[in-house]
């Protein structure tokens, strides 16, 4: 038995229409980040799917791209303002806003992180995982190795 998720296939695409992500997800798990970039970028916590490095955009030529770190970016449609994804520059590591797909039955939340910068008036029910900013990046590390 593994530990590796199911990559299941989506596609999905930003408001309007001119940008269409097509990606395998890693699993059915849902993640949220409630770091201040992620809030002040959404006006609420990030809601993606890990897609790693299998993913296929069309209409990049609509896509605006913010260097929001020396080692990510995020990515927005130029056209309609829809949040498409943050990526790690150095691994091209896509995380893509789950908005852009059907919802289906079976996705739930499985991880919150920056859970230390999650404002009190909200919070998600459940048992989602949840990590500080320390601790994601601390396992975001040891992963690296």
């Amino acid at each position: 038995m593994t530990d590796t998720p199911e990559k299941i296939e989506r596609s999905g695409q930003c408001l309007c229409g001119a940008v269409k992500i097509t990606a395998k997800a890693n699993g059915r798990g849902v993640g949220s980040c409630h770091c201040a970039m992620c809030r002040r970028w959404g006006s609420g916590p990030f809601m993606d799917l890990d897609c790693g490095t299998d993913v296929v955009i069309e209409g990049d030529d609509h896509i605006s791209r913010y260097q929001s770190s020396d080692w990510a970016e995020r990515a927005f449609c130029a056209r309609c303002g829809t949040n498409l994804f943050y990526r790690l520059k150095e691994t091209d590591h896509h995380i893509v806003s789950v908005g852009l797909f059907e919802p289906e039955d079976e996705m739930a939340l499985k991880m919150e992180v920056f859970i230390d910068e999650k404002p009190d008036f909200y919070s998600f029910a459940g048992d989602a995982q949840k990590l500080t900013g320390a601790e994601l990046f601390a396992m975001m590390q040891g992963q690296s190795e």
